[in-house]
């Protein structure tokens, strides 16, 4: 965008237009100037679909939202680990924006998962920032091509739902550099998204939508990023503040709360019109980009078109955890399917990524096409409401015993995992287990497949045949799950997380969610593979795993150049090469997983890091020779007294491999980077054995480079305390109960009970979360800012006494 241009349109600006630029208008539209042909803009949610609510459309319920294509969630996509189909589907999801006329999709999700019981890790691609940039940097590419912003979310360290919005996460800054903060970087210097949101929570003290280190330090100045930072809904804290740290835009509408604001401060001189016009400028360029898009002509959909690419990619989103032969399924076999799952099935998540499916497979109707409505019998097995029947588990054991293939559709229904609050446990629903269970012997001749969106513990793996992780697979996911099967398609799905053997494992758990105003990643650097694999702990799957129809073979792993002592700089690149044959008597396809480590680190580095990889379809017999990438922060780590990445000059592991675990070639690489091994910290020695995870004050401090700050007292009250924090105060359970109303009818919708119930849980835990600030962004009629501040004057006033 021409600077001259903006700099003409913010002549024409007066003081009261530019304030009101920088609020929403209402719950999805930016505010337009119609005399100067910048019109109103409409934002929505995705991220796995388009969902443009109709009506007043300050809601999350399902029914109100407009028919689009459902594709599999994040944790799905992620397995996929197909970069070119992403993009794809990045563009079938902005030419659904462009016939909408929607501007800007909220997406993608690109948070680490930290810990598997996050609520919302089902929007959230991986637990490896690597891995997790190039995803985000494809789906961002697909959608931008089709001239529809994105707004990659949620910067930063939004790692988990309890109390996200006041919380503050205490995190040192090599952890923020080589963990939280990559994958945003990456997809900011890859594909410039058109915007950025900005998450609820305080980062070490300081709001995300006001912390000047995170916005324009870092993300302008060192990422150079263009595009505007949007508020995540209602996580304005300051207004001025935002403005001068970073924050273009707050979302929703404020009305005129945070208009006047501004204009105050510029009046008073506590905020200067360059400030305010560096902000204004940025919105201003995003308007007219989207202006030329909504001018054009008219987009036209194939949602049937879409309803295909859908399937195609849930079919690779399918993971093959397990199999002892017994899959694929050969046709003219007798097929038991059980379970509620199986016909009524889990394809996306609760919560504002909920999409409105034009279609909808289930899994039961597809089976019966791929096997034959004759072979196929099915009984329900467990109720979704988690209700115990002994006379559904009776039926269910015997047709199995009558069966020769047993199809088990097991998985959490919404009420396990949403958006708002966090699970309390990685177990499946109690009656599942019960069924699975009573199964008994009848688990030799089982395929478990399961629906959702995170890892969950599989206290049956060794005694069930086959265990296929179908993720939520969105509207297709149904066909792609019964192809799969019937071996019509050879999964080729590989983990993007850990599924852990035991939640006690997890290194972050003893440190989650932490309490309702802190928390503490002492863990650092040790999370997902990072610490399984270089503290050897055992787990249920590892990371990168996935099993095929066919067989590959790795061999003659090479540096292109041949020299085992390379000199590296900062701006140069190694190529490796590496042979894949597809040795098995079926077509497949592997993900090429390249895996870096220091043999002898100066500071505390993971054994493995993942730091390239190529899916490669072959041919049964077929040969390819893959190339793979490293460039010189493959072998860096965050350098925090000298702030800067840092290779060291010595001996490096390249290893080659299927997984994590399953490492097929290794290459012993010397680097002369002429940089010297640095100074150990002595005081950081427990985190140079994660096995131990004594992560103790001292070493925490010495690591953060401060005393471990005290978290924010309940008392005095302010207004960024919580709903929850006065709901059992005399003056403030009104507030709270008439709150719990309003969420609960934005939460409306839909009719499933499971999901129902899964809506009222997230409204209580929204509500819950609240800070006293928003009630008047989100119940303007009832409630003004003077109102609120009165109440937390009375609230104070209350508890001294």
């Amino acid at each position: 965008m021409s600077e001259i241009k903006i700099t003409e349109l913010l002549a024409e600006l007066t003081l009261e237009e530019k304030a009101t630029l920088c609020t929403g208008k209402d719950f999805w539209h930016l505010h337009g100037v119609e005399r100067l042909n910048l019109p109103s803009i409409m934002v929505t949610d995705g991220p796995h679909g388009l969902r443009k609510q109709a009506g007043k459309g300050d809601h999350v319920g399902l029914n109100a939202a407009v028919k689009a294509t459902c594709f599999p969630t994040a944790s799905g996509l992620a397995a996929s680990w197909n970069l070119p189909l992403i993009e794809q589907m990045g563009m079938a999801l902005g030419k659904e924006c462009r016939a909408e006329n929607v501007s800007a999709l909220l997406g993608p999700g690109t948070n680490i998962k930290r810990n598997p019981l996050g609520g919302r890790n089902f929007e959230y691609f991986s637990e490896d920032p690597f891995l997790a940039g190039e995803l985000s940097s494809a789906w961002i590419k697909g959608v931008q091509s089709q001239e529809v912003g994105t707004s990659l979310k949620h910067f930063a360290v939004n790692n988990h739902e309890h109390c996200r919005m006041t919380v503050d996460a205490v995190v040192d800054q090599r952890t923020l550099r080589e963990i939280y903060l990559p994958a945003f970087e990456k997809a900011v210097k890859n594909t410039q998204p058109w915007s950025i949101m900005c998450s609820y929570n305080k980062v070490n003290g300081t709001y995300a939508s006001e912390h000047k280190q995170l916005l324009d330090d870092i993300l302008v100045n060192e990422w150079g990023f263009e595009g505007i930072v949007v508020t995540d809904w209602g996580a304005n804290n300051d207004r001025v503040e935002g403005i001068k740290n970073g924050q273009h835009l707050e979302m929703p509408s404020s009305g005129q709360l945070n208009t006047q604001k501004i204009i105050a401060a510029v009046n008073n001189g506590t905020l200067s019109m360059e400030a305010l016009d560096r902000s204004v400028g940025r919105v201003l360029e995003l308007i007219i980009k989207s202006r030329d898009a909504l001018q054009s002509d008219p987009v036209q959909v194939d949602l049937q078109d879409h309803h295909q690419l859908a399937s195609t990619i849930a079919q690779e989103t399918c993971v093959l955890l397990k199999n002892d032969g017994l899959l694929p399924v050969t046709t003219g076999k007798k097929v038991a399917v059980i379970g509620a799952l199986a016909n009524n099935t889990r394809y996306q998540g609760a919560g504002s990524s909920k999409i409105n499916p034009f279609t909808l497979e289930q899994p039961l109707d597809e089976i019966k096409k791929q096997f034959g409505a004759e072979n196929v019998s099915y009984t329900l097995g467990y109720h979704l409401n988690d209700a115990h029947d002994a006379n559904e588990i009776s039926k269910a054991v015997t047709l199995a015993e009558q069966a020769d293939v047993v199809l088990l559709f097991a998985g959490l229904t919404p009420k396990y995992e949403s958006e708002g609050f966090d699970r309390q446990h990685l177990n499946l629903p109690q009656v599942q287990l019960d069924l699975i269970h009573a199964l008994g012997e009848q688990l030799a001749k089982t395929v478990v497949i399961l629906q959702n969106g995170a890892p969950v513990l599989l206290p049956f793996a060794n005694q069930t045949a086959a265990i296929l992780e179908a993720y939520l697979g969105g509207q297709a996911g149904a066909s792609a799950v019964a192809k799969v099967l019937s071996g019509k398609v050879n999964p080729s799905g590989k983990l993007a997380e850990t599924f852990p053997a035991h939640l006690d494992d997890v290194p972050s758990q003893p440190y989650f969610p932490g309490t309702s105003k802190q928390v503490q990643y002492r863990e650092a650097i040790w999370v997902g593979y990072r610490y399984f694999d270089t503290s050897n702990t055992p787990v249920l799957f590892p990371f990168g795993h996935g099993l095929s129809y066919t067989t590959f073979d790795y061999s003659n792993l090479q540096m292109k150049g041949g020299a085992q002592t390379i000199s590296l700089g900062e701006n140069d690149t190694l190529t490796l090469a590496v042979t894949i044959t597809n040795t098995g008597k079926r077509a497949g396809a592997e993900v090429v997983q390249c895996y870096v480590g220091q043999t002898s680190p100066s500071q505390p580095r993971p054994a493995k890091e993942l730091k390239a990889f190529s899916k490669v379809f072959l041919e049964a017999g077929e040969s390819k020779e893959i190339e793979l990438a490293l460039d010189y922060r493959a072998f860096a780590y965050w350098h925090t007294e000298n702030p800067a990445w840092v290779a060291e000059s010595g001996e490096y592991l390249i290893q080659i491999g299927a997984s994590v675990a399953d490492i097929r070639q290794t290459a012993t690489l010397t680097l002369d980077t002429g940089i010297p091994r640095q100074a150990t910290n002595e005081a950081l020695s427990t985190y140079f054995e994660p096995a131990k995870r004594d992560f103790h004050d001292v070493a925490f401090s010495a690591l953060l480079g401060y005393d471990i700050p005290t978290a924010t007292p309940l008392i005095p009250y302010t207004l960024n305390s919580t709903l929850g924090d006065i709901a059992e105060t005399t003056l403030g359970k009104p507030y709270f109960e008439t709150m719990i109303d309003t969420f609960t009818n934005m939460m409306g919708g839909d009719k499933n009970d499971s999901a129902a119930e899964a809506d009222r849980l997230m409204a209580a835990a929204m509500v819950n979360d609240m800070p006293l600030r928003n009630l008047p962004i989100f119940n303007a009629a009832h409630y003004s800012e003077q109102e609120i501040l009165n109440l937390v004057s009375c609230l104070n006033n209350q508890s001294e006494a």
